[in-house]
């Protein structure tokens, strides 16, 4: 009797997991329906939001719809305060191969920020629009370090390593950083830096000299990167459309298409890829009460210490963004 209760028990999970994937797959039962195309004249909406920290989300949808005979421009809805070297270097060049390889417009907007990283990658636009309060800029690169040798005395804790050279630990929060440790990542920034500021004068036209001044990592308001050339116009969103379609040269003739967001299945819990602030919030909630488990205290430590970010050479306007 046991034995058939527990073969029963195993097809009905076999059948349930089936009947999962193949709601998953097909969008249903409060999963993502996908909303086709219709206009043969579309404009395509991208956004890009937050951290910049490997692009993918964005660069999935760019891939899937560009080659599409319909999608005649797109529009690039942006607010990121930027994020890792890589990743934004990597989104600026699927922009410019759109730009290049299919001759279709590519327009980028801001009314909030749009800085370090994502403004590296919104001069591969054709044209950039932003609010005259939005914030961008920040043309500089960033690499942070946590020193926490003291923290380590206090908790009676010794930590220390076995390399193979003596720049394989570098960076270490268990001890200072030497002076020759210090030149080697100042040199890795200069070089990044350099990228940075040859990509913002070739794309922008600017001269070295007006790059040079500004790219100190400062912020400007929309009016006044405007004003120094750093950006193309003063707009919103609904301006970034319309001259998306006047350089597709569709008139009023066409359509614009959001790509949908995805819904959560009841297959999806549990599965999300994105970081969830508030778990986080919570387990740091929880180390203060004592109550953390030992994934609890990592995440709540790398909550503290920003320790994600830490040892990379980063596009990121300064200051703890999630």
């Amino acid at each position: 009797m046991k034995g058939s209760f527990l073969k029963k028990l195993m097809i009905v999970v076999v059948v349930f997991i089936a009947l999962g994937f193949l709601l998953k797959m097909s969008g249903g039962f409060f999963g993502e329906t996908e909303t086709k195309l219709t206009s043969k004249n579309t404009i395509l909406q991208l956004d890009m939001n937050g951290v910049i920290l490997n692009g993918k989300k964005f660069l999935k949808n760019i891939k899937k719809y560009q080659d599409d005979d319909r999608i005649k421009a797109i529009v690039i809805n942006i607010n990121s305060p930027g994020g890792a070297v890589g990743p934004s270097q990597e989104i600026y060049h699927s922009i410019k191969q759109v730009r290049e390889e299919l001759k279709k417009p590519v327009i980028c907007v801001s009314t909030g920020v749009m800085a370090s990283g994502a403004y590296y990658s919104a001069v591969a636009c054709d044209k950039i629009i932003v609010a005259p309060g939005a914030l961008v800029g920040s043309i500089g690169v960033i690499m942070e370090f946590a020193n926490l040798e003291k923290l380590y005395d206090w908790a009676k804790i010794s930590r220390y390593s076995i390399t193979s050279g003596k720049f394989k630990d570098s960076g270490a929060e268990y001890r200072p950083m030497r002076d020759d440790e210090k030149a080697l990542f100042q040199s890795m920034i200069d070089e990044v830096y350099a990228q940075f500021k040859t990509t913002v004068m070739t794309e922008r036209k600017l001269d070295e000299k007006t790059v040079t001044e500004y790219a100190d990592g400062r912020v400007f308001t929309g009016a006044t990167a405007v004003k120094l050339g750093f950006a193309d116009e003063v707009g919103f969103f609904e301006d970034a459309v319309k001259l998306a379609a006047k350089e597709a040269k569709l008139g009023d003739d066409y359509e614009l298409f959001e790509i949908p967001k995805k819904r959560m299945s009841i297959f999806d819990l549990g599965g999300s890829e994105q970081e969830d602030d508030i778990n986080s919030l919570a387990e740091y909630a929880d180390l203060l009460k004592g109550k953390a488990g030992a994934a609890g205290i990592e995440n709540a430590i790398k909550y503290v210490i920003r320790s994600e970010y830490l040892n990379q050479p980063l596009y990121m306007m300064p200051g703890y963004w999630k």
